[in-house]
């Protein structure tokens, strides 16, 4: 018998398989990596700081603290200085709030050097970020700008992907934003920046 002749005789020998001893070790373990140690908000942090995702964060005890911190992060940025304007969303929840540190707008440019956004949800296992779209929550101005902060209640954080509110279903569309955008395709070099923001703050309520 050659070698050839060895192997495809092997092939055709039949193997005893055992479907059901198969099935219940597929399902005895845990389908779900190791749990992280830390708090929902410690874990979101850490993961945000990660190189994958690149983001910087900031806590705040209430709502009425985010503007203090987004005035914080432009000063850190150099934008105060220039006095770059922050497009606001129509968003009752940050519009009336006290923006009178802030250089705001209403209105979305093209070259928008920062854009606030409010997260329906956020999610401590990969740092994603979920946003829906409404008449008071508009897409675009979160890909216009360079510097994307974001506003989030500690509330709103889950654990995991399968985590994220069933009631997103509902909304006319919604997006997830893991870090800032980026791309290898110009001479293998990774470039920040390239399809959206090149920066990405999150402010932490609660």
């Amino acid at each position: 018998m050659t070698a050839r002749e060895a192997i495809l005789t092997g092939l055709k020998r039949p193997v005893p398989v055992d479907l059901a001893a198969q099935a219940a070790a597929l399902v005895a373990g845990n389908e779900r990596p190791p749990e992280p140690v830390g708090t929902l908000a410690e874990r979101f942090a850490r993961r945000l700081d990660g190189a994958s995702v690149a983001a910087t964060i900031e806590r705040v005890a209430a709502m009425d603290g985010v503007p203090a911190a987004v005035a914080r992060y432009l000063d850190e940025q150099g934008l105060a200085a220039v006095a770059a304007e922050l497009y606001l969303p129509p968003d009752p929840a940050v519009r009336e709030l006290d923006w009178s540190g802030v250089t705001a707008t209403g209105l979305a440019l093209s070259d928008q050097p920062a854009a606030l956004a409010v997260a329906k949800a956020a999610v401590a296992e990969s740092g994603s970020l979920i946003f829906e779209t409404s008449p008071v929550a508009p897409m675009l101005p979160n890909f216009l700008t360079l510097h994307h902060i974001v506003v989030v209640r500690a509330e709103m954080l889950v654990d995991r992907l399968e985590d994220i509110p069933t009631d997103l279903a509902g909304s006319r569309a919604h997006y997830w934003v893991t870090g800032v955008s980026g791309t290898t395709d110009i001479e293998g070099q990774y470039v920040r920046g390239a399809h959206g923001p090149r920066f990405l703050h999150v402010v932490l309520v609660g």
